[in-house]
């Protein structure tokens, strides 16, 4: 297949998308496919031929890694000031592809609008459609629907930038810009004097920011590909939280695959994944993220329509328990992709 890979962007996980894309487009080449990989921002300033020769033209694919620090996305606009978000020949090469796998993360890629412009293009891609992909994104708009399918969430409250004076939910409680990802932006505020400056912190990134109650317990976290759970994965990071750090330098954090839960455990974290994948209209695959509090109850934080798969990333783990390599998994969500426009 003619594979172009989308990844990038200007979202605060840019790099982790960079990390995801080059690994794929490795892996997919290794299966023999032809593969273009692009960046969303910069696209391609000059095409030397024809655009199918960007998917035979021989590419290194060093694997990208994330550095401990968010990029500097204002540097990133200042270098094509005045340009648009989507680079040049970005829908020419994906249109030239059988299908397009998107290696975007966070919210400029993962919020629906992207998937839209392709829909509206008439070119097809992996992963969630638009609906899905938005309502995903928003976490307080996931609040709502999975209250409504009676699946467990944290308790508290959306604040809007300017709102005078901010709730709180108590202590300690988490915040979070409302439809962030990686954890940029999230607070563990463990009392009121530092609350303000979580805050602070959270409307950096967005005007509306989630403030809910913070559940002490394990952080569990389950695949779902087409309507069917994968194994579980428990994180432990070595100190603090799961944040971008954590997430995306090796060996800060330990993943145990299955998670040493029980087999009801598993089989009840499993179920409600699919009722979230549902809930949300989530096409294709998802990854659905859950706290164990003391008592057993599961608690879900959020849904993932793009997730990583980066060297660190769970998805790739997941599939590695389930007898698939990194390769096969690429190729099982084109295949379950695909079966979308059939």
């Amino acid at each position: 297949m003619k594979i172009a890979v989308l990844c990038g962007g200007l979202s605060n996980e840019r790099d982790v998308s960079i990390s995801s894309g080059t690994g794929i487009a490795r892996a997919l080449r290794e299966c023999g496919h032809r593969v273009a990989l692009v960046d969303l921002f910069y696209g391609r300033e000059e095409l030397s031929g024809n655009i199918d020769s960007l998917f035979t033209a021989e590419e290194t694919d060093t694997q990208f890694r994330v550095g401990e620090d968010i990029p500097d996305l204002n540097a990133l606009r200042a270098a094509r000031a005045g340009k648009s978000v989507v680079g040049p020949h970005v829908l020419d090469i994906c249109a030239a592809a059988d299908i397009t796998f998107m290696a975007l993360h966070g919210e400029e890629g993962e919020n629906g609008k992207v998937q839209a412009m392709l829909d509206m293009h008439g070119i097809r891609y992996t992963g969630s459609g638009y609906l899905g992909s938005a309502i995903a994104m928003n976490k307080s708009l996931t609040k709502i629907l999975l209250q409504e399918a009676g699946v467990p969430v944290p308790g508290g409250m959306t604040i809007k930038r300017g709102d005078i004076p901010y709730d709180n939910p108590g202590f300690p409680c988490v915040v979070k810009p409302c439809s962030g990802g990686s954890s940029v932006g999230t607070t563990i505020v463990t009392e009121k004097s530092q609350y303000d400056k979580a805050l602070e912190t959270a409307f950096r990134y967005e005007d509306s920011v989630i403030a809910e109650c913070y559940i002490v317990g394990r952080e569990l976290t389950v695949g779902v590909i087409n309507g069917e759970a994968m194994p579980v994965i428990e994180i432990i990071p070595k100190a603090g939280f799961y944040d971008y750090k954590n997430k995306y330098q090796p060996g800060l954090t330990q993943e145990l695959c299955p998670a040493p839960i029980t087999p009801e455990q598993t089989l009840e974290i499993q179920r409600l994944s699919v009722i979230v994948h549902k809930a949300l209209r989530i096409d294709v695959y998802s990854r659905v993220d859950f706290i164990m509090d003391k008592a057993g109850c599961f608690w879900c934080l959020e849904a993932n329509t793009l997730p990583g798969m980066t060297p660190t990333s769970l998805i790739p783990q997941m599939g590695a328990v389930q007898g698939l390599s990194f390769g096969e998994l690429c190729e099982k969500l084109i295949r379950v992709s695909m079966e979308k426009y059939q």
